[in-house]
């Protein structure tokens, strides 16, 4: 499931769609669920304007395999809803994926003061008052049990990690796909549907 709010930011989830098209075109069957707080149209922060189809009120969460939380300009303030979503997944082992902004939103909220996380800097995620800095690292993607975190520059590696955690490739797979983006070698493509056969 994606979050969808005024300011979400467009490059951070738009890899993760094109993955899942790409997956249907293989004739694997994969939703991309969009909810918000409420289904009123949300404005991206590229301009796109959406209207998310579900309320979070409406969705039962035990259909949700993954939680997709964008960043954007308002995390160091609202959410409460999703982030309590996102809390009790976590509590119970279940998938998060939190990137840019929203690891502020977590950060907040508590989440990550006893996991191994990043984001933008040890800075952007201090002002919240956390007290998980001692567990800040500089990397491209984190993942700590079913929470993955991630810099609002690691799309592609953000992609990747949801794609393993929600078991729609294998790690094989989902490193080829990510190459193939990364690099832009066409190579990778056929290592990819290799491996997508596999």
């Amino acid at each position: 499931m994606l979050y969808a709010f005024d300011t979400m930011a467009d490059w951070e989830y738009g890899p993760l769609a094109g993955a899942l098209g790409h997956l249907r075109e293989t004739g694997m069957a994969v939703d991309l669920i969009v909810a918000g707080d409420s289904t009123a149209e949300v404005s991206t922060f590229g301009g796109l304007r959406l209207h998310p189809e579900y309320t979070l009120g409406e969705l039962d969460p035990a259909h949700i395999d993954m939680l997709v939380l964008p960043g954007g300009s308002t995390w160091h303030r609202r959410h409460d809803a999703i982030l309590g979503l996102g809390a009790d997944r976590l509590a119970h082992g279940q998938p998060v994926a939190a990137i840019c902004g929203a690891t502020l939103g977590l950060a907040r909220r508590g989440l990550l003061d006893a996991r191994r996380h990043t984001s933008n800097s040890a800075d952007f995620l201090a002002e919240s008052g956390y007290r998980g800095g001692g567990l800040y690292e500089e990397a491209r993607v984190v993942v700590d049990g079913p929470l993955i975190t991630a810099p609002g520059t690691s799309a592609l590696e953000f992609t990747r990690e949801i794609l393993v955690a929600a078991g729609l490739m294998n790690a094989e797979a989902a490193h080829a796909w990510h190459q193939m983006y990364a690099t832009g070698d066409p190579s990778w493509g056929g290592r990819l549907m290799a491996a997508l056969r596999g």
